[in-house]
C-alpha cells in the first residue's frame, strides 16, 4: 500500500463556476460548512491517514482559503485554464517531497472516506501512474452505467513535466492526458458505497439537494 505520508492532495477550488453564477463555489456554504472546509475535513478523515500535506488551488478568495489553516496555490497557468491547472500546481508541490499527488474537486462534498486508501491499492496492484474513480450513474432505463470521475484520481509525482508540456500544446482535457499513461479506472460501487458519492453540485439548487438524504 502507498503511505498516507507519501501523498499531498489538492483540492480544486480553481474555476470561474459559470453555471453558479460565478460565485466562488469553494466558498459556498453545505450544512453550515464551506465546501472547501467540508472536503479538508474529509481528507482529514480518509481511512487510510490523512494526506501528509493538503492544500487548497484557488485562483481568487486566497485570504479566505487561508483561513482554513492550509496553503493556497493559485494556478501556474494563466486565464483559468481548467482542473488539469490544478493538477499541475499540486504536481509542484509535491517536487522533492511527497511521491503521489490525490486530487478531490471543492464540490463534491459526499465523496468517499476510503478514496485514498481504495486508489492507492488498485495503482499499486495494476503499477499503473494514474488511478481515476468512476461512480455508477442512473440511466433512463433505470440500469446504471460506470462514469469516469476525472477530477478523482491518484497520481505519481513524477508526472508533472508531462503534464506542463501537455498544457504548453494546448491540452485542457483530463481524459487526454491521462489516457496518455498508464491508468486504472476504479468503480466505487462496491455493496454499501453512496450512490451520491461523487454527484457534484454546479447550481445552489444542486447543492442545497445534496445536503439532503
Amino acid at each position: 500500500m502507498i503511505s498516507a505520508a507519501s501523498v499531498c492532495a489538492v483540492i480544486l477550488a480553481g474555476g470561474r463556476a459559470t453555471r453558479m453564477g460565478g460565485m466562488d463555489k469553494g466558498l459556498q456554504l453545505f450544512n453550515g460548512q464551506t465546501l472547501a472546509e467540508v472536503a479538508l475535513g474529509r481528507l482529514r478523515l480518509q481511512d487510510g491517514g490523512a494526506p501528509e500535506l493538503i492544500g487548497i488551488n484557488a485562483n481568487r478568495n486566497q485570504l479566505h482559503y487561508e483561513n482554513l489553516g492550509v496553503p493556497v496555490w493559485c494556478d501556474t497557468v494563466p486565464d483559468y485554464a481548467g482542473p488539469l491547472a490544478g493538477f499541475l500546481t499540486g504536481l509542484r508541490q509535491c517536487e522533492g517531497r511527497y511521491e503521489y499527488l490525490l486530487t478531490v474537486p471543492c464540490d463534491s462534498p459526499l465523496f468517499p472516506l476510503d478514496l485514498l486508501s481504495r486508489l492507492s491499492a488498485a495503482l499499486v496492484a495494476e503499477k499503473s501512474e494514474i488511478a481515476m474513480a468512476m461512480a455508477p450513474e442512473l440511466q433512463a432505463d433505470g440500469s446504471t452505467l460506470l462514469r469516469p470521475q476525472p477530477v478523482f484520481c491518484l497520481m505519481r509525482a513524477d508526472l508533472a513535466d508531462n503534464l506542463q508540456a501537455f498544457i504548453d500544446d494546448g491540452g485542457r482535457k483530463i481524459g487526454a492526458w491521462t489516457a496518455s499513461h498508464k491508468q486504472i479506472k476504479l468503480g466505487f460501487n462496491a455493496p454499501g458505497d453512496d450512490t451520491r458519492a461523487f454527484a457534484n453540485a454546479n447550481t445552489l439548487d444542486e447543492l442545497r439537494a445534496l445536503e439532503y438524504p
